[in-house]
This record gives structure tokens, C-alpha cells and sequence, in this order.
């Protein structure tokens, strides 16, 4: 186990999108004839890292999440829940709701390394954050999980050395030569405070929040998944290209 590891996954968006009847991390995927819900794939990569405590974080109504996933023993970790409340802004984020549903955990997270993935995202090989973990220096606060995409407006695009300094996150540009997106994060207690601060003083936007980071001097280092993919349920349109993949002989 990794010292003072924790697991967060925000699971507390509405997934209005989609129009589900349940909430939209138990989404079913289909492998090998056995039933998945969509964010089990992070959390299994968790405990593949080593990763015994968990946290979700959820809104009120996410009451079959709770169902499905219990205190963490069937999935081999405990398994805690923080609730989001929801919040009203002015601001426009690329990432509404991102950086308070991390806070939300606050409580539970400070002082500890954080595995950080999204519930309705899919992420192969199952050691990424193993591979991810290995790689980072003691003195690197944040640890970006890279992949190649061709779909930049979709995601966080990292801007990064070819020695993995991070210079900066351009959250879903509509162009740019960038690559690599970030798919999931490890980060140190200095991220956590910072990221703290940050929505105490009114920020809203991760990527913003992140820069912020970079320039006030903490270390962040990208780790490009090469041979990895990244799929993102978040529309249907998502979904039907996944579903489509894993029917290919």
C-alpha cells in the first residue's frame, strides 16, 4: 500500500445528459458475459494500485450508489462518502462542479495522497495508476495520468516538457497542437490546501485552480500512458462508440 494513499472519485454531477433512470456511474458495461457499472473501472484500478481507502463523493440522490457499492469489502477497500451540496455561481467554468466536489472530501483527505479518477470514465491498462505512481519524483506535488486523444475540445490538454514538467492545463480548447489529455491525478497534501484555498477565495475552475498551482511554484509532472486508453460515458454518443469497440472480434 502506498503511505497515506486515498482514493477520490466525484460521483455527484446530475447526469442530466443522459436522462437515466439510475444515476448514471452504475451505467452497464458488458464484459465477458458479467455485469459492470461503469465507475467500478476506477475503482478496481485503485485497489490495483494498492489503494484500501476510497471516498465518493455524491449528491443527495445518489442513494443506489450507495447500494451498489456499500462500505468497499466486496471490492476489496473501505469505502466512504462525502456529500456536494449544490452550489450557485457566476462564474463560467469549463469544469463546473469539479474542483467543490473535491473539496467536498476535504475533511477525509487532507494530509493524505490522493488517487483521484472519474466515475464514468474507463481507463486501460488496469496499472495505470501503478505505472503513474512509480514514476513521480518525492518532490512532485501533482502527477497528471496522460493519454493521446484526438479530441482536445473534450478534454484537459496538458502542456508538458519532454522530461514531464507540466508548464499547463488548457481545459477542451476548440484548437490546439497538444496531444495529451489528462485522465486521472495523484497529488500530494500541498495540492489539497492549495485547491482549498482556492475555492474558499471563490474559484471554481480545476484548470484554473491547477495553473494557479504551477505558478505559486508546486511541481507537476505529466506521465503519458502511451499504449493506455481513455473512454468518457458522459453522452450517448460516448457510449455507443465503447459499446461498439468492445463488439469488435
Amino acid at each position: 500500500m502506498i503511505d497515506k494513499a486515498i482514493g477520490l472519485i466525484p460521483a455527484a454531477g446530475q447526469g442530466l445528459r443522459l436522462g437515466l433512470p439510475y444515476p448514471k456511474e452504475l451505467y452497464p458495461i458488458i464484459r465477458e458475459n458479467r455485469y459492470k457499472p461503469v465507475s467500478q473501472f476506477v475503482l478496481d484500478r485503485l485497489v490495483h494500485a494498492g489503494v484500501e481507502d476510497v471516498v465518493f463523493v455524491i449528491n443527495e440522490t445518489k442513494h443506489q450508489l450507495l447500494g451498489f457499492f456499500g462500505d468497499g469489502h466486496r471490492f476489496g477497500c473501505r469505502i466512504a462518502y462525502a456529500v456536494q451540496e449544490r452550489r450557485t455561481s457566476g462564474n463560467h467554468s469549463t469544469s463546473p462542479g469539479l474542483a467543490h466536489a473535491i473539496d467536498a472530501a476535504y475533511h477525509l483527505v487532507r494530509g493524505r495522497t490522493v488517487f483521484f479518477g472519474m466515475a464514468d470514465t474507463i481507463m486501460e491498462p488496469p496499472d495505470v495508476y501503478r505505472r503513474a505512481w512509480a514514476a513521480a519524483s518525492p518532490d512532485d506535488d501533482v502527477v497528471l495520468v496522460l493519454f493521446p486523444t484526438a479530441r482536445p475540445e473534450k478534454f484537459g490538454m496538458v502542456d508538458h516538457q519532454p522530461d514531464g514538467r507540466v508548464r499547463r492545463v488548457v481545459d477542451k480548447p476548440r484548437e490546439t497542437t497538444l496531444t495529451d489529455m489528462w485522465g486521472a491525478i495523484i497529488w500530494r497534501p500541498r495540492f489539497t490546501e492549495h485547491l482549498h484555498a482556492a475555492v474558499e477565495r471563490g474559484m471554481s475552475d480545476f484548470a484554473e485552480i491547477l495553473n494557479e498551482a504551477i505558478d505559486a511554484g508546486l511541481r507537476a509532472r505529466g506521465v503519458p500512458v502511451g499504449d493506455g486508453t481513455f473512454s468518457d460515458l458522459g453522452t450517448y454518443e460516448e457510449i455507443a462508440e465503447l459499446d461498439s469497440s468492445l463488439r469488435q472480434p
